[in-house]
């Protein structure tokens, strides 16, 4: 039993090393590839031997020959005309703001894209003043997301949907308050853009209706695309975790990471539930309401993400219109939030392997928040559940300590009979302990059960955003940061001095201390090793995760003195 505590503990720190990188690090150097958005893609251009709509002001023009310059005169006044009308297109453009009690909305009637998505009730950063939490991170008009085409993105121009009004405000509780924007799409197809938002929610519903008012049919292969970039800058919590484009097909996740994406576009097929670009705390997604034979293709450029969401290749006839619906979700990813929205939507909340045990606790925290007002008095008091939930199996395991503590003067006279025979040694020991109704390994098994616990409340810490810059007390403003308390002056590396992480590692020796031990002098300083190599571990930690181990230190501590007093007076 000696050397079975000594390397457990050894293999368990390790063990959780070895897992912080597997199930942390590992997806943030992936991560870091994956913080990028898409531009135009290429597709079909001809199909049936017709032509997909064209944007008005460009016409198609065949091959010419070329100039000596190896460009035809054709294809240079065609691109010209196509530069002079996209100028005249911006020209007129307007932006139309849309203000709703959650959101502050920017729609560029040049394509239709949203310039600009404002979270009110989310800040950038958790110093005071800043600004709102901004979804979208670029101006270009081809770059932003939500723009509808027929012919799958592959316009050279956008069209210029007018619309009613150029502003929209929604009050409290008000509900379906509609914006109409129509579209000149080519010189016979029409597009008409309805948008309706609710004040309590971030779910917009999007209607496109394709008029043809010409006298032929036309093919067209209607397509919407989500552009991203990054959301916020890299923090601690967003170097963990994944972010970069997912997508929910045939009731499967799919994210896609950026290495992926280097090697060529890619090209997922089914039932498209949605369509997303999400980091650890926002998304954007879009939700095709007839997603039975969508396809998304997903395709990487420079620092953007492209999506695009396409519903297959239609003809249209004379005289007729045909609708598609998307519901389109830009806000916090918090679970309740989703789920209102969308059942499917809240499945972007995934917590890998530790699912099953991280949605109960993310349930736990936000229920004993609702009571306490506070997510670090909610951590404590689910530490506390959790504890209590162990204390049994614990109470046995720190009672066998307790009684191989007082088998060590037989376990070494047995040592010393039998050094000479390992294998005879090792027979005696056993039935000693079988004797005296001891499990060596029994003080081990609390140790292991928690190792699940403690990597699904680090992933629930980090992805929640109800962890999300909360503050508990003191110098902790943001439970999903390290701790630091700042002195005045920079500290290198530490940048503060990480108060809750020192006192966790002492509370972790005193632990160490008035726990039995059967360990020899040399086992006994490795163990004595195992409060600093924690605290260094958990240096830039979430600060919810440093206070959620230190209460379950400090739990361990009570349990153990009760169990030494016990002993003391059963022995008296």
């Amino acid at each position: 039993m000696d050397m079975h505590r000594a390397f457990l503990a050894i293999a368990l720190s390790f063990l959780i090393m070895l897992g912080y990188d597997y199930l942390f690090m590992r997806p943030a150097r992936q991560a870091a590839l994956e913080q990028q958005t898409v531009e135009q893609q290429a597709a079909e251009r001809k199909a049936d031997g017709q032509q997909v709509g064209e944007p008005v002001g460009v016409s198609r023009q065949e091959p010419q020959a070329t100039s000596s310059q190896g460009e035809s005169p054709s294809s240079t006044t065609s691109r010209t005309q196509v530069v002079n009308r996209e100028a005249e297109l911006l020209a007129e453009a307007r932006e139309i703001v849309v203000d709703t009690p959650l959101y502050s909305a920017v729609i560029n009637e040049y394509g239709g894209g949203i310039k600009s998505f404002l979270l009110k009730d989310f800040k950038r950063e958790v110093t005071e003043g800043s600004p709102p939490m901004q979804l979208v991170k670029t101006t270009v008009p081809s770059e932003l997301p939500l723009l509808f085409s027929l012919d799958n993105g592959e316009g050279q121009i956008l069209p210029l949907y007018r619309a009613e009004q150029d502003r929209v405000v929604v009050k409290e509780n008000e509900r379906r308050v509609t914006l109409k924007m129509t579209a000149d799409y080519s010189k016979n197809i029409s597009i008409i853009r309805t948008m309706t938002f609710d004040s309590d929610s971030y779910m917009i519903e999007q209607s496109y209706q394709v008029i043809n008012y010409g006298e032929d049919q036309y093919q067209i292969f209607p397509a919407i695309s989500l552009t991203n970039r990054p959301f916020a800058e890299k923090n601690t919590a967003s170097r963990y975790m994944f972010s970069g484009p997912v997508a929910f097909i045939s009731d499967q996740l799919h994210e896609v990471k950026g290495d992926k994406l280097e090697d060529g576009d890619k090209i997922l097929n089914g039932n498209v539930q949605w369509a997303a670009y999400e980091d650890n705390y926002f998304l954007c997604s879009i939700i095709p309401l007839q997603g039975m034979n969508n396809t998304v293709t997903m395709h990487l450029a420079g620092e953007s993400v492209r999506s695009l969401v396409s519903a297959g290749l239609k003809s249209i006839g004379p005289g007729e219109t045909v609708e598609y619906n998307y519901s389109v979700f830009f806000g916090p990813k918090k679970f309740t939030l989703l789920k209102a929205a969308d059942e499917n939507l809240s499945k972007v909340i995934n917590f890998g392997w530790f699912d099953l045990i991280a949605k109960p606790m993310l349930w736990l925290l936000n229920f004993f928040h609702a009571f306490l007002g506070n997510y670090g008095l909610a951590v404590i008091l689910l530490t506390v559940v959790i504890k209590l939930s162990f204390w049994p199996i614990a109470q046995k395991g720190m009672k066998s300590m307790k009684n191989m503590q007082k088998l060590q003067p037989k376990v070494a006279k047995l040592k010393e009979k039998f050094k000479d025979d390992p294998q005879r040694m090792n027979q005696e020991m056993m039935s000693l302990y079988k004797s005296y109704k001891v499990n060596p390994l029994g003080g081990c098994l609390p140790m292991f059960l928690q190792i699940p616990f403690f990597f699904a409340l680090y992933k629930v810490l980090l992805m929640s955003i109800e962890l999300r810059h909360a503050p508990f007390m003191l110098w902790i403003n943001d439970l999903s940061a390290p701790d630091r308390l700042w002195v005045g002056f920079d500290i290198p590396f530490l940048h503060g001095i990480p108060v809750l992480t020192l006192l966790m590692g002492l509370s972790m020796y005193f632990q160490q201390k008035m726990t039995p031990t059967t360990a020899d002098p040399a086992q006994a300083k490795i163990m004595q090793m195992l409060p600093v190599i924690f605290t260094f571990m958990f240096l830039n930690f979430a600060s919810g995760l440093v206070l959620y181990w230190f209460v379950n230190n400090l739990l361990s501590m009570l349990q153990q003195y009760l169990i030494n007093r016990q002993t003391k007076t059963a022995s008296a």
